[in-house]
């Protein structure tokens, strides 16, 4: 899959030190992935939550953080759309950011 955009995960890590490794290893295997729908994301992702419109949320960290990402199957991209804490998670609609 092909992420856009690292930047994002990057500028958060810089913040939250703990985030890095996890969310380091969290794009090596999306990047790494062939996803061609929401169920092969569960088979490797037991907690992500699937939404509407391709948006899935993965939790980093043990739930400490979230990861919201909008997934063109078709073309095999990950468009990272939201990383936060688990409050400011709570804060935003997971389905429009």
């Amino acid at each position: 899959m092909r992420i856009i955009s690292k930047r994002n995960l990057r500028e958060f890590w810089e913040k939250h030190r703990d985030a890095e490794q996890a969310l380091k290893v969290w794009h090596a295997e999306a990047e790494a992935a062939a996803w061609r729908d929401p169920t092969e994301i569960k088979t490797q992702y037991r907690s992500a939550s699937i939404l509407k419109d391709s948006r899935v949320v993965f939790n980093i960290c043990g739930n400490k953080y979230r990861l919201v990402v909008r997934i063109n199957y078709h073309f095999s991209v990950v468009y990272i759309r939201f990383v936060g804490t688990h409050k400011e998670y709570d804060a935003i609609n997971a389905e429009v950011v």
